[in-house]
């Protein structure tokens, strides 16, 4: 039996969908990654913003086509929409055999492990989930509502896992979770993630980086551990939605925007080199204009090297949507357009000064005119952040550390040589 999988949505999802495969593979399915050889098609979808339920929707029809046209005899939908809207998509989706929440995946997997599953990313990295769920309660997120309270995996367990991927060859160990800098803190009574991190050098990874560092949670002994951990990334993932005190407030942030600062400040004081990534929610309701051009005038002051920003999408079930001073899409749309627009222009200044630097790069691939290698540095997460396109001077194979010569800046991206 041949079965295909989609996996939609964030790396926390993918690492569901690769015990998935695990699941199946130990069960002596054939794994096929073209959905037309497939018998059996599975989903793991998105439903996190309005953007990520249209485009699971959107997949659920395009696979329903191979159902119909195809070899597929069984069409499987789980993850984070199904548990949102289980019954709504059980009655809008006849063609959908089956429809399997979170909460159900011990029962009709009989029982999911991180050591089984089946990296889909090759060698060159793999994730790392030390966590589920999240006990923040940001008003805007539904996290909580559809993975629950934040629990902590033993670290023990955790390790265990990363000595397996480490064996398999795997160069870069990215820690996730939804909240990294919690890790702990629900099963040994304060945040263990310093200690965890030292403890993965301890395997034979290239680098290591983690995502996901809320700033009310950083602690001097976490930058320390950053600092003095040659094989950790001097890259901290930061997602503060704001500076306005105001909205952080609507928004039940647990920090403010003084401390978002300190923290900025702390972190490149101890790591000149540390490239800061964040995200940014505008539209928030009762977000002013005063509010949102605090915020610009932060992100140019602040110079972020990589910044994503998202319009605030009312989400069911959220505190945020009951708020009052809900603002019109238009405005979010625009405000959207602006912010980009002077992140832009900060991010194509922040390139320009690394032209003349050594980097070293891993190599991901060739351009289709094979004039460039595609790689990326200690500074670029996977598939979220900028590349460098190295000028193709000599052989080299995926996954190959090449030392190069940034000669050139682009918006987002770099363009080096052999250094």
């Amino acid at each position: 039996m041949k079965i295909g999988f989609v996996s939609l949505g964030c790396s926390k999802n993918l690492v569901d969908t690769e015990m998935m495969i695990g699941y199946y593979k130990k069960n002596d399915y054939e794994i096929v990654s073209d959905p037309s050889e497939a018998d059996i098609i599975v989903i793991n979808t998105c439903g996190f913003i309005e953007s990520a339920k249209k485009e699971a929707i959107d997949t659920i029809l395009e696979m329903a086509d191979y159902k119909e046209n195809g070899n597929c005899k069984k069409l499987i939908v789980t993850g984070c929409l199904v548990e949102r809207y289980a019954e709504e998509l059980q009655k809008e989706f006849p063609e959908v055999d089956l429809f399997i929440p979170i909460r159900d995946y011990a029962k009709i997997f009989d029982d999911l492990k991180y050591l089984e599953r089946e990296i889909s990313t090759g060698e060159n990295f793999a994730y790392l989930k030390i966590a589920e769920g999240c006990s923040n309660n940001c008003t805007y997120c539904a996290i909580p509502l559809i993975r629950g309270p934040y629990v902590s995996r033993p670290m023990d367990e955790i390790l265990k896992e990363a000595k397996q991927l480490s064996d398999k060859g795997i160069q870069e160990l990215i820690v996730i979770a939804q909240d990294t800098t919690k890790y702990g803190v629900d099963l040994y009574g304060e945040g263990k993630l310093p200690e965890l991190l030292e403890k993965l050098c301890e395997y034979n990874f290239k680098w290591i980086r983690f995502l996901y560092a809320y700033p009310e949670t950083i602690t001097d002994e976490l930058i320390a551990v950053v600092k003095s951990q040659p094989k950790i990334c001097h890259y901290f993932d930061i997602p503060i939605q704001h500076i306005s005190d105001t909205v952080l407030k609507r928004m039940g942030r647990k920090t403010t925007g003084e401390r978002i600062r300190n923290i900025i400040a702390k972190i490149r004081k101890e790591i000149p080199d540390v490239v800061l990534r964040t995200s940014l929610i505008v539209g928030f309701p009762g977000e002013t204009e005063e509010d949102f051009e605090e915020l610009c005038t932060f992100v140019e002051e602040t110079k972020f090297n990589r910044l994503g920003v998202f319009t605030y999408s009312p989400e069911d079930g959220t505190p945020a949507v009951k708020l009052k001073e809900q603002i019109d899409e238009n405005v979010k749309q625009e405000r959207y357009r602006i912010l980009m627009e002077r992140q832009q222009k900060v991010s194509k200044e922040n390139n320009e000064r690394i032209v003349g630097r050594e980097l070293e790069c891993i190599v991901e691939g060739i351009t289709d005119d094979s004039d460039y290698y595609i790689a990326r540095s200690y500074m670029d997460v996977p598939n979220e952040d900028g590349l460098v396109f190295i000028k193709n001077e000599k052989e080299h194979q995926e996954g190959e550390f090449v030392k190069v010569s940034v000669t050139g800046a682009l918006e987002y991206d770099l363009i080096a040589g052999e250094a």
